[in-house]
């Protein structure tokens, strides 16, 4: 466990969500003025794919320390998403267009460059000895540590983002925004890889995994101060906790809000989940979290459908790979090893991840349940992946609804609740 310097500032919502004032309480607890003179800051925050009022906490944080800094930038923690364009990042800050050109006019954008090699620089390495012990045997190797070398452009690094439960760490935020959101693709092709070995239903929603151990390891290798502002988001984007501190203990108390606020327990497995993808999914890449959050509670031989007509993409970066490897479970590819061990590990932990717990003994792979996609990918590209395929026109979520007794589950707005079972069988069990 990291060490914790110092406790949180924290808000908590009692009723309803966060007050202008309690934000703003938080943020100066964590970000005072006379801090920043003539310091040059620069502002971490997600993109598009994450629920939270980020630009609520962007103003609250300029309105304090602009005109006392000597810069103020963003730079959008996309890990391997793709670029935002200057529209897109005013939407995500909540600021007009004229606003930008007046107010925030002297503000940066910046996108993260996770591939391009010139864009990185070196922080550290994990020892293979490191390696081991925090991947629990798994693996044994150096592993170089790169970070977006924009950073070193400032004085300080302040983080603004939610915590949810996650399928690679157990619960985002803190150190996560650095790794992968601004890292290289060498550390995180390992540490996705780690958490598909683990498998989803081990990781996700279980707070001090062997992932978060490998982030919060890297996160002390960047030689730089770091301010955290967490917040904890319900799907409706009502802000009810936010936490300032070290990336480590604004996590940790965010992450113990989370848990109370993002995890759904179940009596009983459902054999139907319908799972409802909202716009901010815009390929299966990120929408596959309709599955993970939902893997838990489906039932042996169960269904997961994922209902997003609007998706028409198996993954606008990684679209090629995926089409090549197909989506399969982690035995798949481990039993395989020789064959896949040059692909790149993160894109196969995502092919695991969609496709879920399985077997695969004698060449034939048995996989748990079916995973189905509704949505604009051809049936043709979705048999290809090894994914089921239904027609969208005739899915209506309406025929799903309040027939949980039966066994189907409807849920409306996938992605960022978790559901478990109250008693959860011993492969969702964290070791």
């Amino acid at each position: 466990m990291p060490s914790q310097p110092s406790p949180a500032a924290r808000a908590l919502a009692t009723q309803g969500e966060l007050t202008q004032s309690e934000v703003d309480r938080v943020v100066e607890e964590t970000c005072p003025r006379d801090r920043y003179q003539g310091r040059k800051v620069l502002l971490i925050v997600p993109d598009g794919t994450r629920t939270a009022p980020v630009g609520l906490l962007f103003k609250s944080v300029f309105s304090r320390l602009s005109g006392a800094t000597a810069a103020l930038d963003i730079i959008i923690a996309l890990g391997t998403h793709p670029p935002m364009t200057e529209a897109a990042i005013c939407d995500r800050l909540e600021i007009s267009a004229d606003q930008r050109a007046s107010t925030y006019k002297s503000v940066r954008f910046f996108n993260h460059e996770w591939d391009n090699p010139a864009a990185l620089q070196v922080v550290g390495q994990f020892s293979a000895a490191e390696m081991r012990e925090l991947s629990g045997d798994r693996f044994s190797m150096d592993v170089p540590v790169e970070i977006n070398r924009r950073v070193f452009d400032y004085d300080e690094l302040i983080i603004i983002g939610p915590v949810f439960p996650h399928e690679v760490v157990g619960f985002s935020g803190g150190n996560k925004y650095l790794f992968p959101g601004i890292g290289g693709p060498r550390i995180l092709d390992v540490f996705h890889w780690l958490a598909g070995l683990i498998t989803n239903p081990r990781i996700i929603g279980n707070k001090w995994t062997p992932v978060r151990k490998v982030v919060d390891r890297a996160g002390a290798m960047v030689p730089i101060s770091k301010r955290c502002l967490a917040m904890v988001v319900t799907p409706d984007k009502r802000l009810v906790g936010l936490f300032g501190g070290t990336p480590e203990t604004a996590w940790d108390a965010a992450s113990d809000l989370s848990d109370q606020t993002h995890i759904l327990y179940k009596p009983h497995a459902f054999h139907t989940v319908l799972s409802v993808l909202p716009p901010m999914y815009g390929d299966v890449w990120v929408g596959g979290k309709g599955m993970y959050k939902l893997e838990p509670v489906v039932a042996d031989g169960g269904e997961v459908i994922l209902y997003a007509p609007h998706i028409r993409d198996i993954s606008r970066t990684h679209g090629e790979k995926i089409r090549r490897l197909g989506y399969h479970c982690r035995d798949y590819f481990v039993a395989q090893w020789d064959r896949f061990k040059n692909e790149q590990w993160g894109v196969i932990a995502h092919c695991t991840h969609v496709r879920g717990l399985g077997t695969y003994e004698n060449g034939v792979e048995k996989c748990r349940i079916r995973v189905t996609l509704a949505t604009g990918i051809p049936e043709s590209v979705c048999r290809e992946i090894n994914l089921g395929f239904r027609d969208p026109a005739t899915v209506r979520s309406e025929d799903f609804a309040g027939r949980e007794s039966e066994g189907v589950l409807l849920v409306p707005r996938a992605g960022e609740m978790l559901y478990r079972l109250k008693n959860p069988p011993e492969w969702a069990r964290i070791e």
